[in-house]
């Protein structure tokens, strides 16, 4: 006995067309692609988050420490260098700079004082190199004793007694820290003569970022916010006003913070541009930046 199909169970048996499954596709690309797009947005909005209320929030502790003593970090009151951790220095072969006994037959000007250019922390935080080549002494002056003693309130950072440091993630998903200090750094420094706020545990995309937020060029030779340690230039005619360097290293190269491995080492972050291991695992290479203050 013949039997008819009703027009349910054909329905039933009907596949997707190419135009549903165009739909699909095109649903299922919006969603991989919204969630990238927001990894991104959520990355710069943690950079904007230390640029903004780290960063910036030192910066403006550093100019109210020197509105409320009338000198720079560290420096001396009753005589003063205008060279941040002044205090340490020695003037003329005088046993403290800060009495200035003696020497009045030279200039008061940077290059008659000794002891200088030592940066102030609050403890050492990273050795000296694994962020870059160029790291000052370490001062004798402590950062936070200062800031609490002129009573200027710091950032929170990363809480109380660790105002100095700011944890974020690199874009491998390693925790990073980024690290404050201040210093005076002598004239004919490629990275900027005069006091300087020095940032210590940057990635290369941060540092192109924060230079970006502070002086709207990602440069890291020019601008007022350079890399440390930056080889200067060779002094001919065509280099005086010669375009600046870029931020070199990326962020897929290893850093060799604390091993013995053949990774590219962070004192010398050009090299990560071709060099070095390249797994998702691996922790981003790190730089240190300068940051020119306006006393």
């Amino acid at each position: 006995m013949r039997t008819h199909r009703t027009p349910l169970a054909r329905r039933i048996q009907r596949g997707f067309t190419l135009v549903e499954m165009a739909i699909v596709l095109a649903v299922i690309g919006l969603i991989i692609g919204a969630i990238a797009v927001g990894k991104d947005v959520q990355r710069n909005a943690e950079y904007q988050k230390i640029a903004n209320k780290f960063a910036m929030q030192w910066k403006a502790a550093y100019d109210q420490y020197y509105q409320r003593n009338g000198g720079v970090l560290g420096d001396c009151q009753q005589a003063p260098t205008y060279m941040v951790n002044g205090a340490q220095t020695t003037f003329a072969g005088a046993a403290a700079v800060c009495t200035r006994t003696g020497g009045s037959a030279v200039a008061g000007i940077p290059e008659n004082f000794a002891n200088t250019g030592f940066k102030i922390c609050n403890g050492q935080g990273y050795a000296p190199g694994q962020t870059g080549a160029g790291d000052t002494t370490l001062s004798s002056q402590n950062l936070r004793e200062l800031f609490n003693r002129a009573g200027v309130r710091m950032p929170p950072g990363r809480g109380e007694g660790q105002e100095d440091r700011y944890l974020y993630q690199d874009t491998n998903g390693n925790a990073t820290e980024v690290q404050v200090c201040f210093q005076w750094n002598p004239p004919g420094t490629t990275s900027g003569a005069g006091n300087v706020m020095v940032l210590r545990g940057l990635t290369p995309d941060l540092a192109r970022f924060m230079d970006q937020v502070i002086d709207g060029k990602p440069d890291s030779r020019e601008g007022r916010f350079r890399i440390q340690g930056r080889v200067a230039h060779n002094g001919g005619a065509a280099d005086a006003n010669a375009p600046g360097t870029a931020w070199e290293a990326n962020n897929t190269i290893a850093s060799s913070i604390q091993t013995s491995d053949a990774a590219t080492g962070a004192a010398t972050p050009a090299a990560a541009t071709a060099t070095g291991r390249q797994f998702d695992e691996d922790r981003v290479v790190l730089l240190t930046a300068h940051w020119i203050m306006e006393e």
